[in-house]
């Protein structure tokens, strides 16, 4: 092809794109099979299940998969500690079907314990390391999990409550050296030894257990804000769609620029992740872990997020990849010890599960010359990604979170999800593909009033252009309603985001008597920025209408709270203002 500078931007179409990468014959060829009914798309060369991640995995040798601290793990090390304990769950009785729950926050023990539950057929059921212990005893009592493993201090907020917890059988602790251990309490260690003696297991086969795409293999729970959360099932095709659809957008890169994608060089350095989310999420374990395991690329993980500690991991591993959610990035960029350590490394700089500033775009080329920015859209129910950004697209569309990857459909629905809306037009998206989950454990009600023939109900308003870039407009429920005016919170804090001083923000509605609700912000500063409630209105004022402006903003000193799946908890900022004094 010829060079891109001589091309107007874009020199091929998304849809052009997609069906020279999806064409018989190519890596990313796409087929067409009934799933539970439905005619889906499918890719053709996606691994079929998680087991045969692992051996393909395998492969690597010994270069390095897994960093975490001073412990480093390599490819066949970490297949040798999967092989071993499947066996052992096999022989704890850990069938086909059998619930299996990871409770750990991220070190290399939690995906041995996912791939090798995995590899039986039983379903792997990671819950969030943040919950309390009662939260914790609701998701092993609502799974009906068999087996439990997890570190010493999930353990100590468990440890009173897993005689509540009829089903499960045997607790695998690690990282608890002075526990008092029983028959059903179990050192994880004398299984595996620890991640520096890995390498020094007896090489032995995983267990041959009969598996197919179709079976099931994750429960991962909603981070609902009503309510129990709801356990999203999914199968081994749902997670492995993920592989593909990382390497197709990474080629449609190419393609978009009028450029021949790259083929693939063995002797390239090693492509790394510096993991700031946690492995209990979707995007965590669907769209990093699994994806990074088939390609040979290398994970370093952090105890928690701290900008300093990023910049030396970076330079140290030679981090090619980073990002998490907007916040991170905003760190990386204004740290004013940022200077001081070698980020050249870098090459993608993205994040997902919150709105950015069309500003952070610009910043990321510019800070990281050699650096693509990029974001996306998915959800726990379309097992991590279903739309994806990069490059020049994200660039010339920075308000978008991309389109869908070849074998997902969306479309927007009006609220009452009966007609198809035209292009442009706002309302409910929905979204259908091979990654969407067969839908929630044990609840047939929600299953049905979210999924309808293949499709699921997201909750996103949203909106199409005509080349299929998605716009997320904000989650229909929390869009704000002012005496009868819609409010989409994302547009007032895209604005937000755009004055020079703020680094972090969110809308909120606050309850009022005669208009039902007003908009309400929180905003956080840079570091050393100074900006007055008063001069953030004004800002707001000048681009948006009247009724849109904040009647009140409050400041936050620190990052905005946000759960598990990086969306900013808005309950939690709701209080604020029901709980400070009005503001003069």
């Amino acid at each position: 092809m010829t060079d891109a500078a001589a091309k107007p931007w874009p020199a091929m179409s998304i849809a052009q794109a997609h069906a020279l990468l999806t064409q018989p014959g190519s890596p990313f060829e796409m087929e067409t099979l009934t799933i539970r009914g439905v005619q889906t798309r499918v890719w053709k060369n996606a691994p079929p299940t998680l087991r045969a991640v692992v051996e393909i995995g395998r492969g690597q040798g010994d270069k390095i998969f897994l960093v975490h601290e001073d412990e480093r793990v390599s490819f066949e090390a970490f297949h040798r500690a999967v092989a071993k304990l499947a066996r052992r769950l096999a022989a704890e009785g850990v069938v086909k079907g059998d619930r299996v729950a990871i409770i750990m926050r991220n070190v290399p023990e939690w995906p041995v314990a996912f791939y090798a539950a995995a590899s039986l057929g039983a379903i792997v059921t990671p819950l969030n390391a943040w919950w309390t212990g009662a939260e914790l005893q609701y998701g092993l009592s609502d799974s009906g999990s068999k087996i439990a493993i997890v570190d010493g201090e999930r353990y100590d907020r468990i440890a009173e409550l897993v005689p509540d917890c009829p089903a499960l059988e045997t607790v695998f602790v690690t990282r608890a050296p002075n526990l008092a251990y029983s028959e059903r309490l179990r050192p994880l260690e004398d299984v595996l030894g620890t991640p520096e003696t890995w390498s020094d297991l007896e090489d032995l086969p995983i267990p041959d257990v009969d598996l197919g795409p179709e079976d099931d293999a994750t429960i991962f729970y909603t981070s609902g804000t009503t309510g129990n959360p709801k356990g999203a099932l999914g199968t081994q095709r749902n997670i492995n769609s993920n592989i593909m659809a990382a390497g197709c957008a990474g080629a449609r890169v190419f393609l978009r620029r009028g450029e021949a994608p790259p083929a693939p060089d063995p002797d390239a350095p090693q492509r790394s992740i510096l993991l700031s989310v946690p492995f209990f999420h979707a995007t965590g374990c669907f769209a990093i872990l699994n994806p990074t395991l088939f390609s040979g690329g290398k994970i370093v993980m952090m105890r928690r997020w701290d900008p300093v500690r990023a910049f030396e991991l970076i330079e140290r591993e030679k981090i090619t990849a980073a990002g998490g959610v907007p916040t991170i990035a905003w760190q990386l960029i204004e740290h004013p010890l940022r200077k001081n350590y070698d980020l050249s490394s870098l090459e993608s700089v993205s994040y997902g599960g919150a709105p950015s500033a069309p500003e952070l775009v610009r910043l990321i080329r510019e800070t990281f010359p050699k650096s693509a920015p990029g974001n996306g859209w998915g959800m726990t129910e379309t097992s991590a990604t279903a739309t994806t950004h990069s490059a020049e697209d994200y660039e010339h569309r920075p308000d978008s979170c991309g389109p869908a990857v070849p074998v997902t459909d969306l479309k927007i629905m009006n609220l009452e999800g009966a007609q198809e809306l035209p292009i442009g037009q706002v309302g409910e998206l929905w979204c259908k593909g091979p990654q969407v989950v067969k839908g929630y454990w044990h609840k047939p009600e929600a299953t049905a009033a979210t999924f309808v023939d293949g499709w699921v109900k997201t909750g996103d308003l949203a909106r199409l252009d005509d080349e299929g870039f998605c716009f997320i407009i904000d989650r229909a429920k929390d869009m704000l309603i002012r005496g009868g005016e819609n409010i989409y919170c994302i547009e007032v804090e895209n604005v937000l985001y755009d004055h020079p001083a703020v680094m972090d923000a969110a809308l909120v509605g606050i309850p009022h008597k005669t208009l039902g609700e007003e908009p309400g912000a929180v905003v956080t500063l840079k570091p050393g920025a100074h900006a007055t409630e008063q001069e953030l209105r004004e800002f707001v004022g000048q681009r948006l209408a009247a009724f849109k402006v904040p009647v009140r903003i409050i400041f936050w000193p620190e990052t905005l709270p946000r759960n598990a799946n990086g969306k900013i908890i808005k309950s939690d900022l709701r209080k604020l203002f029901t709980d400070a004094p009005a503001a003069a």
